[in-house]
């Protein structure tokens, strides 16, 4: 079979597409047992609707074998697991097949998982091995409590730095702006955001969206304290990202580190952020430009996304540790409101 390029490709301004470096060096975000789970002669398969569930609806995975070895497989175990953060498997399934034959896949049978006893957010992955071969695949998921509601506690949500948020900051209050539609052109609106990060390089693509190249986070910072993620992009990233607006913070303090950050194409290497916190007009200001007003039953992840926000901006543990004036920040908006 034909791949795009094994390595990243210098000779056209520099394209970043491959899963090894110009000198055929690994860049660290795959081994090479990693890679061969999804590309060997035999490949476990999970087909699922959705990677995002509620605790009210089962998860599914219909599970099938791709097998191109040059023997058919015989009584072959296909055990399949759903492990816990902590590694612990929490519910197993076998399936024997009597024979798998190759040039071919084998439907195997259905993985389901209750999920309503999960109390709290988290990730989960599917494992799907064949036992005593080589040949293994997992994907993660993740399950969201439903029924849950957001509670604005001392926060002052506003979608307008005018003057009621600005009268809260000045009683020393806490105010979370939410930016989404507002940023200015110059400031990241046509920066176009994506899931999916650069295709080849914006330079010779006619700066084809989208322009950025995933998220970068601290999962240890409380602001993500019930929102289980990692520092980088993974599948729960998906809405909160495609449902966003950067913000270019070119004028804003060097020291401030934002709380999501964009990664830019490289030709840019802009500071973007999908999220900021700093102290300003008095009180406590953090800023998001990820679309959290608009959050219909089928926006789980950008809800929990916001009741943790809200849980640290209750919490002890909000104290942004830069001084911004509203003034510079409103220098962010295309229009704001006195």
């Amino acid at each position: 079979f034909q791949m795009l390029q094994l390595h990243d490709f210098p000779g056209q301004g520099t394209a970043l597409v491959g899963i090894l470096n110009p000198f055929f060096e690994s860049k660290g975000y795959i081994t090479p047992e990693e890679f061969r789970m999804f590309c060997n002669s035999t490949v476990p398969l999970a087909v699922m609707e959705k990677m995002i569930i509620s605790t009210e609806e089962d998860f599914r995975a219909g599970i099938k074998v791709a097998h191109y070895g040059g023997e058919p497989l015989t009584a072959a175990t296909v055990m399949c697991r759903i492990i816990r953060e902590d590694g612990e498997s929490i519910h197993e399934q076998a399936f024997v097949e009597e024979r798998i034959e190759t040039g071919t896949l084998t439907s195997i049978g259905d993985v389901r998982f209750d999920p309503s006893g999960i109390l709290k957010p988290q990730k989960f992955t599917l494992e799907v091995s064949v036992r005593n071969t080589p040949y293994r695949n997992q994907w993660d998921f993740w399950v969201y409590p439903s029924g849950q509601e957001i509670e604005n506690g001392r926060v002052y949500v506003t979608d307008k730095l005018d003057g009621q948020s600005r009268a809260v900051l000045r009683r020393g209050g806490a105010v979370l702006l939410l930016t989404y539609g507002s940023i200015k052109k110059e400031m990241g609106a046509d920066v176009a955001t994506g899931f999916s990060t650069v295709f080849w390089n914006t330079a010779w693509t006619n700066n084809q969206p989208p322009h950025t190249l995933g998220i970068l986070c601290d999962p240890a910072h409380p602001v993500f304290r019930i929102f289980p993620t990692e520092y980088h992009s993974n599948w729960q990233w998906w809405d909160p990202v495609t449902h966003s607006q950067v913000m270019i913070l070119k004028d804003l303090p060097a020291e401030i580190r934002p709380l999501i950050q964009l990664i830019d194409t490289w030709f840019e290497n802009r500071k973007l952020a999908l999220a900021f916190e700093v102290n300003s007009g008095g009180g406590k200001l953090l800023v998001c430009s990820i679309d959290l007003n608009n959050l219909g039953d089928d926006r789980l992840v950008s809800k929990q996304l916001l009741r943790s926000i809200l849980d640290y901006m209750n919490s002890d543990r909000f104290n942004p540790l830069t001084e911004v004036s509203t003034e510079l920040i409103s220098k962010l908006l295309a229009t704001t409101a006195d």
